[in-house]
């Protein structure tokens, strides 16, 4: 998997910190506190979008009184101690990081999440230790599943496109990975678990622990794709 690789870009929630039930339990407060209906489909809708552009389609969708701008700090402040209190790291993360800042590998995190909570989250657990750029969706033209902020972090770290593999937990996410012309491991996770099949078949390689980079374990997928 590591083959030809030079830089290497995370997502961050579900990718590298358990955290996408936060992100279930926090819509789904913010709605009965608004006497709003929680629909299945919402977070399917709401998949791969930036921070501020989930933010406008809670305002257009609902109908709501915040401005896109307050809906962001609500969010922030009912997530942020999560963050640092609640949500534990993937497995086998640390171990990785440490082998892979002792290689050279130059690193980057990918986010459609806020700045605020990424600093948080990576804070809370060392990430930038390991980790020589950032970038959210917001600071990009478009989210995910468009590449723009894979191939942006992919600039600020040096390295070309092709050189890069990509760690992501949902669909969106490994589309936007391969629509940058980067290689691209899925990361099991609890919240994806029914989209399982569909990331394997998008997908290069597939893991539920990032030990299994490390000792060759995990399921290599699309074949044809070269990678």
């Amino acid at each position: 998997m590591l083959t030809g690789v030079k830089g290497i870009i995370f997502d961050l929630d579900g990718t590298m910190v358990d955290s996408m039930w936060m992100w279930k339990d926090i819509d789904m407060e913010f709605l009965q506190a608004h006497h709003l209906p929680y629909t299945k489909n919402l977070e399917r809708e709401i998949e791969g979008m930036s921070f501020r552009e989930t933010a406008q389609y809670f305002a257009d969708t609902y109908s709501l009184t915040e401005t896109v701008g307050e809906l962001m700090d609500i969010w922030v402040d009912m997530a942020m101690d999560k963050y640092m209190h609640e949500v534990p790291v993937k497995p086998g993360l640390p171990a990785f990081l440490e082998e892979m800042k002792r290689r050279g590998m130059r690193m980057g995190i990918a986010t459609s999440n806020d700045r605020g909570l990424l600093d948080a989250a990576a804070n809370a657990h060392g990430f930038y230790d390991y980790i020589d750029e950032v970038l959210t969706a917001d600071e990009v033209a478009r989210g995910k599943p468009a590449p723009d902020v894979f191939l942006a972090v992919a600039k600020k770290l040096g390295v070309l496109p092709q050189e890069c593999l990509v760690f992501e937990d949902i669909p969106q996410g490994i589309r936007a990975g391969l629509a940058a012309g980067m290689k691209v491991c899925a990361v099991s996770d609890r919240y994806s678990q029914p989209q399982q099949e569909e990331k394997r078949a998008l997908a290069h390689y597939y893991i539920d622990s990032y030990e299994q980079v490390l000792v060759g374990t995990y399921e290599r997928l699309q074949a044809d794709k070269n990678a």
